[in-house]
């Protein structure tokens, strides 16, 4: 099984977002992956997601309600295979609480599933409406699919 965490500010849009995809994606198509998600920011800890965020996954057969936002720790290195970041700061951040290289090599941008080696950021819908959100889930859509596309190959399914 692996297991993938997605990183995000607030942890409320889009790293839930994400994680409830691919975790629908996967027991859809009966391949081992968990996903969870974290964040850094401490206002938003205990909440459950934005609404729009919710709104939009519902839309999508997804519910992403009963989430709640937490804050990544070192320990996730120790709990997770592969960490994706949505945004150049949740990569600073995260480097930094790395303990070694190992930890490093665990932290990928989200986007770069979708243009490798760009380092791009998915849009934060937090601060727009629920246009955005949906933007957000199409671009979160396509890059789980290529995730799971790249865990395939890696022979994880049962």
């Amino acid at each position: 099984m692996k297991n993938v965490l997605f990183l995000c500010l607030g942890n409320t849009c889009r790293s839930p977002m994400a994680a409830g995809i691919l975790n629908k994606k996967v027991k859809e198509k009966d391949i081992r992956i968990k996903a969870d998600s974290a964040g850094f920011e401490s206002f938003h800890i205990g909440d459950p997601p934005d609404k729009r965020a919710i709104d939009t996954m519902k839309k999508f057969g997804i519910d992403i309600s009963n989430h709640r936002a937490r804050l990544f720790s070192q320990k996730d290195f120790d709990n997770f295979d592969l960490i994706y970041v949505m945004d150049h700061k949740s990569y600073n951040e995260a480097r930094y609480f790395k303990r070694d290289e190992n930890d490093a090599e665990k932290v990928y941008f989200m986007m770069d599933l979708l243009e490798p080696g760009k380092r791009k950021s998915v849009p934060d819908p937090y601060l727009s409406d629920e246009e955005e959100c949906e933007v957000v889930y199409n671009i979160m859509d396509k890059a789980c699919d290529k995730l799971i596309d790249n865990l395939s190959k890696e022979k994880i399914k049962e």
